[in-house]
């Protein structure tokens, strides 16, 4: 069989790994729905290859200054839900710019003259000075997400800082659509995840008759299902998190 490329061929890929139809799968359909969601999260959620680094522009509306807060729904330009979950940054904003009566200006254009001496390693430490100056002076905006909310927050004065009009160019993370790339289908995490908690379901559904015998002998042993669905469960978790769980970023400040 081809690698599933849509929603409904992963499930059917699942259920035959279960030993559909050779065996009775006893799942309701809107539990398979389910589980394929919460498989879906996972994988956006501890899968490098759920998300994207994607760099959104946004326009400074009047209601972001009088809210005191950005709502991120339609994002650059496109409408992401909640599909934003994280925001790492902000760049320097256009229309943050310096004078020449700035400090910033005149400590730049006093050592400029030096340029024509200056070999690498100097210019290295021009360079890594003014970085420092620019850090201590004008430091990049403290920023909170909520991810629930779907509002960015500055930790800042918005009337004081911001006008209308002004546009701001924010790095976050966004969860890939599967709809749109039909790959994430394909991925083992997602097959073995999704398998899993089907399994898992399947157990509990079965534990409810365990202990009754049916016709010709047959004792349902829902109880062993099920734990063995939570055991794959949680090594898949772990694997998870150790080979596909992108790294924590350092931030220093």
């Amino acid at each position: 069989m081809a690698e599933p490329t849509t929603r409904q061929e992963l499930i059917d890929h699942c259920l035959r790994r279960l030993g559909k139809p050779v065996v009775d799968i006893n799942l309701d359909d809107d539990q398979i729905e389910d589980r394929v969601d919460d498989a879906l999260q996972y994988f956006a959620e501890y899968h490098y290859d759920g998300v994207e680094r994607v760099y959104l522009k946004h326009e400074v509306t009047q209601d972001d200054i009088d809210n005191s807060f950005i709502d991120l729904t339609s994002a650059g330009g496109v409408d992401t839900g909640n599909l934003i979950v994280s925001v790492i940054r902000l760049f320097r904003i256009p229309g943050d710019t310096i004078n020449m009566f700035d400090v910033r200006y005149q400590l730049a254009l006093n050592d400029l003259y030096t340029f024509g001496y200056l070999d690498l390693i100097h210019y290295d430490q021009y360079m890594r000075y003014m970085n420092l100056v620019n850090d201590m002076l004008s430091p990049d905006k403290r920023i909170r997400y909520h991810n629930v909310t779907n509002r960015l927050h500055i930790d800042t004065d918005m009337e004081e800082e911001f006008s209308v009009g002004d546009f701001i160019v924010m790095e976050a993370y966004r969860v890939l659509d599967p709809s749109t790339h039909t790959e994430i289908f394909k991925q083992r995490l997602l097959k073995d995840y999704l398998t899993a908690q089907l399994k898992k379901q399947w157990g509990q559904n079965l534990i409810k008759f365990e202990g009754v015998q049916l016709p010709g002998g047959v004792t349902l042993n829902g109880r062993q299902i099920y734990d063995d669905a939570v055991t794959e469960l949680e090594r898949l978790e772990v694997e998870g998190r150790l080979e596909y769980e992108l790294p924590d970023d350092l931030m220093i400040g």
